[in-house]
């Protein structure tokens, strides 16, 4: 009984705030409606592949949601706490790891799922595909699962229900739910921004891998590779450094450069040689 007052006493439920909810379902809505926009938009004003979309999203699943993952048990697993707990190196290899999964599929897709479909409209519709899945897996079903949370907490459901776990799982699971009153209800807003970044991001390298492999130019593949790893690597060290905002903001930027480069650089050239 001592134990459960003391527990019961420290636990002081808040309320997640209208605005943080709000921010929850316009991502959720972003994560579901922007990959299906670029899909219909694409496809009508290019004519693209539509199996293209959906190859992307396959890609993206296996290479980056289970393949990267079993390599990241792995090696997480070997080297206990040296990556983990030192964030130079744990970015160099979340950047590496994420960049040879996902180019390595993007490169596979292009040159053997694509192989009768290699035009650079088929590579938007790919990239699309790509980023999209990824926004709603990682954006979309967190926001999802937030929003559920959230009003089982507001309901005082969420309080009712913890009192079937022990008081060290209370504890635990307390705190790890405390995230959703706590954090700054503008921050649920800055999902969508980095997602809206990501899949801008995923578009301009699958342009790349796409000309890489229609040219035989390896210098474009390294630079998806070189680009995906550098904003990966970047996003975890400035995560720890800077305001939520401002990299968020700095990483749209970023990608924005990325994408007018590509566009001008590749996208064009390869309408103007007819590629």
């Amino acid at each position: 009984m001592a134990v459960e007052s003391v527990t019961e006493a420290a636990m002081n439920w808040g309320t997640v705030s209208g605005a943080s909810m709000v921010g929850m379902v316009i991502s959720l809505l972003l994560s579901v409606g922007l990959p299906i926009f670029l899909g219909v938009f694409i496809y009508k004003k290019t004519r693209a592949w539509v199996p293209a979309f959906f190859i992307g999203c396959g890609i993206f699943v296996g290479f980056a949601m289970i393949l990267e993952q079993i390599c990241h048990a792995i090696m997480l697993t070997v080297t206990g706490s040296v990556i983990r707990d030192n964030l130079w190196l744990y970015a160099i290899y979340g950047g590496l790891a994420a960049a040879l999964f996902e180019e390595c599929g993007r490169w596979i897709a292009m040159k053997f799922f694509l192989k009768k479909h290699l035009t650079r409209e088929n590579a938007l519709m790919y990239g699309a595909g790509h980023g999209g899945i990824e926004a709603f897996l990682i954006l979309g079903m967190s926001s999802m699962s937030n929003l559920l949370t959230a009003a089982m907490i507001n309901g005082g459901l969420m309080e009712k229900t913890m009192t079937a776990l022990e008081p060290a799982q209370q504890e635990v699971t307390y705190h790890q739910l405390s995230v959703l009153w706590t954090t700054p209800a503008y921050q649920f807003y800055l999902a969508p921004v980095e997602r809206i970044s990501a899949i801008a991001l995923q578009i301009a390298l699958s342009i790349l891998v796409y000309s890489a492999v229609k040219t035989g130019r390896k210098l474009q593949l390294a630079a998806a590779f070189g680009l995906h790893f550098a904003v990966d690597f970047l996003t975890v060290v400035c995560a720890s450094t800077i305001p939520t905002w401002a990299l968020e903001l700095g990483l749209l930027l970023v990608v924005t450069v990325i994408c007018v480069a590509v566009y001008k650089l590749v996208y064009l050239s390869l309408a103007e040689k007819k590629v």
